[in-house]
């Protein structure tokens, strides 16, 4: 898009140079600090990056979470009006927020009153742009430390002001192609949700129906589980799986020596992966008579975690690989390891199954901290085909997700490439880098 013909140097860095009939204008020269009392019918109010100053009430419904109501002393609540800004405290990492509606807000947040001039859409997006957020950063060294931004440090950032009607135009040129954006993301997101719902149905469908469509089936005699193909069994686990609970380590005596046997705790076990964070691993000095080898690990054993076992990304099960070993397996750990006739690749796909999730969710025990027993696990109903079979189904199941994981990257890329462009869009737009002044609601084209 076009420049504007002419430019001058703001005098602030962060803004560089901005078109010639532009003002650069002190903060406070337009914005006055709210400090009203709450007012006696004033609703509470959250302070929220995703929605900007909404009703608490609103902020719960959207997001299926309770707010904390302010009860004691409610007086030193500060009144917002619509239009107002809040410096809120977590303004030094997104920027100001805008108050969509009437009420309070924390003592610990500050008020921002628009005057007479001010288009309080333009400024939404110059407060939430790039390098507004830096220059506000530089204002103080305390925020990292839990210092909130005042008053005093919003004033030290000058802001450009553009003529009314421009401060209209841009704002209305931003709503329009943002929007644009933001749709295109939310397009690649349903992408990724459904490849992640196609890559559990492509696990499913395998590990219970198999790969070959004309196969004979027979009842499996499990309601979930159906039929499933005529040569395939139907049987608990804990006849083709040994079950070992980890060993109750005392709680002192770890190290950090890398000389040291690691402990695989339940921190080390995530959705698919065994995880030796620095931070999250702990040693035990082996002894001669220790006798521990009954809880020592091998390369091709499967790693549960029995404290809050599955989470949003999935269960967390993993493969211990050749890099794993040795380690010493820590109570609220289950080692799943197979016998002759079950290969473990397989049985961790039906680990990941929701099947399996389904089986243990109703029977989870603790309220904090959900859990699963050993015996819940042996008894969950797994298939075993022929093992040459089980091979083949685990090479198909990989390179599906092999697949699948390529085009999630693909998504993935795109939605960080678009944000990228909104956020350039904006702080070209508010700052004058391009001429809006002609643009119209037909406008269809961001740059």
């Amino acid at each position: 898009m076009r420049a504007y013909p002419e430019y001058k140097k703001s005098g602030e860095t962060w803004l560089g140079s901005v078109p010639a009939h532009w003002q650069t204008v002190q903060s406070r020269r337009y914005f006055a600090e709210r400090k009203e009392r709450a007012r006696e019918n004033d609703a509470q109010m959250t302070a929220s990056q995703k929605y900007g100053i909404i009703l608490q009430s609103d902020f719960e419904k959207l997001e299926g979470v309770k707010v904390m109501q302010v009860t004691k002393n409610a007086e030193i609540l500060k009144h917002v009006e619509p239009g107002d800004f809040v410096i809120s405290m977590r303004s030094f990492q997104g920027g100001l927020e805008l108050s969509h509606d009437r009420g309070c807000v924390s003592s610990a947040y500050v008020a921002l009153e628009p005057r007479d001039g001010v288009r309080a859409d333009f400024y939404r997006y110059l407060f939430k742009s790039v390098g507004y957020i830096q220059a506000l950063q530089a204002t103080t060294n305390l925020v990292r430390d839990g210092q909130a931004l005042r008053y005093a440090n919003f004033v030290q950032v000058s802001v450009p002001f553009p003529p009314l009607p421009e401060q209209h135009a841009i704002a209305g040129f931003l709503d329009r192609e943002t929007a644009k954006i933001d749709a295109l993301v939310e397009e690649q997101r349903r992408l990724i949700a459904l490849l992640k719902e196609k890559r559990q149905a492509v696990i499913s469908h395998a590990v219970t129906k198999g790969l070959d469509p004309a196969a004979p089936m027979k009842p499996s005699g499990i309601d979930w589980l159906g039929d499933i193909p005529a040569h395939w069994e139907a049987v608990q686990a804990k006849r083709f799986v040994s079950i070992i609970n980890g060993f109750a380590f005392p709680s002192t005596g770890f190290e950090t020596d890398e000389n040291a046997v690691r402990l695989l705790r339940g921190i080390n076990v995530g959705v698919g992966e065994v995880r030796w964070e620095p931070e999250n691993t702990v040693r035990w000095t082996r002894k001669a008579d220790d006798k521990l080898d009954a809880w020592e690990l091998q390369a091709g054993d499967l790693v549960l975690g029995m404290d809050r076992p599955w989470i949003s990304s999935g269960v967390r099960v993993a493969v211990m690989q050749e890099d794993d070993v040795p380690s010493l397996l820590l109570q609220r750990v289950a080692a799943l390891r197979t016998h002759q006739g079950l290969v473990p690749p397989f049985l961790y796909r039906q680990l990941q199954s929701e099947a399996f999730v389904h089986h243990f969710l109703p029977e989870t025990t603790g309220v904090s901290v959900p859990h699963i027993s050993p015996s819940q696990i042996g008894s969950f109903v797994i298939t075993v085909p022929p093992e040459e079979e089980q091979q083949e189904i685990v090479e198909h199941i990989d390179e599906q997700i092999r697949q699948f994981g390529e085009l999630e990257a693909e998504a993935e890329r795109a939605i960080t490439l678009l944000q990228e462009r909104r956020s350039a869009l904006i702080s070209a737009a508010v700052t004058g880098k391009i001429d809006l002044r002609d643009t119209t609601s037909n406008s269809t084209e961001a740059a």
